[in-house]
């Protein structure tokens, strides 16, 4: 069990997030394929939002 404030799976969320903002810029800038890149944008808060969920079931697991 450890105490650090972030853990491996945190910085899995963080890559997902990186990698889907990288890709929309990508394509809104490069492509200028503007749907694709706000449809890629969207999963941004969809992906922290799981996130969320998933460290808070943890949390709470560990509280019993």
């Amino acid at each position: 069990r450890s105490n650090a404030m972030f853990q491996k799976s945190d910085f899995f969320i963080i890559l997902a997030v990186a990698i889907s903002f990288v890709i929309s810029a990508y394509l809104w800038f490069v492509m200028h394929d503007r749907e694709q890149a706000i449809f890629t944008a969207i999963w941004i808060p969809s992906i922290f939002t799981f996130g969320i969920y998933f460290k808070l079931c943890a949390l709470m697991g560990r509280r019993k």
